[in-house]
């Protein structure tokens, strides 16, 4: 069975990262962009992080700008807005597409694990959220529009 821990991707100083770093605990993995109207969202995602790393928990962060260009910045510039307007400390990859035929392989696994409404496998817009426990399985996609705060009232029964 394929699992989150199966994939590698390039963090955003450049190195290639597995996913297996991560072992044993809970993500939330999101595809982010710095120019965005759920971009507040950045703060929300740092207090989960923040508030939960302890007990087994990171947020992990992949820019993606196939949404109304919205991520236009290079890796040192994400990396700059992240550090200096929300203080994230969660770890932060490379830019990468999350839809089509350039789709990262994490994405096209997740999509595929876990649609949308309707069973549509489209990310449909920046700040969709999965959830995945500490096997390395997905368990939940949330919307956008799903604020970190709600998603929060799930860590509980996850981090157990």
């Amino acid at each position: 069975m394929t699992t989150v821990y199966d994939f590698s991707a390039r963090d955003i100083d450049g190195n290639e990262r597995p996913l297996a770093d991560f072992r044993g605990e809970a993500l939330l993995i999101v595809n982010v962009a710095s120019k965005c109207g759920f971009t507040p969202q950045y703060k929300g995602l740092e207090e989960l992080h923040r508030k939960y790393h302890a007990q087994g928990f990171s947020v992990l962060g992949f820019p993606c700008d196939q949404f109304g260009h919205q991520e236009p910045g290079d890796e040192d510039e994400i990396r700059n807005f992240c550090s200096l307007t929300y203080d994230v400390s969660f770890p932060m990859f490379a830019k990468i597409d999350v839809n089509g035929s350039g789709a990262h392989p994490l994405y096209q696994w997740l999509r595929k694990e876990k649609p949308g409404l309707l069973g549509s496998t489209a990310i449909k817009w920046n700040f969709t959220k999965f959830l995945v426990d500490r096997d390395g399985v997905p368990l939940k996609r949330y919307a956008p529009t799903d604020t970190p705060e709600s998603i929060g009232k799930d860590l509980p029964a996850v981090l157990g």
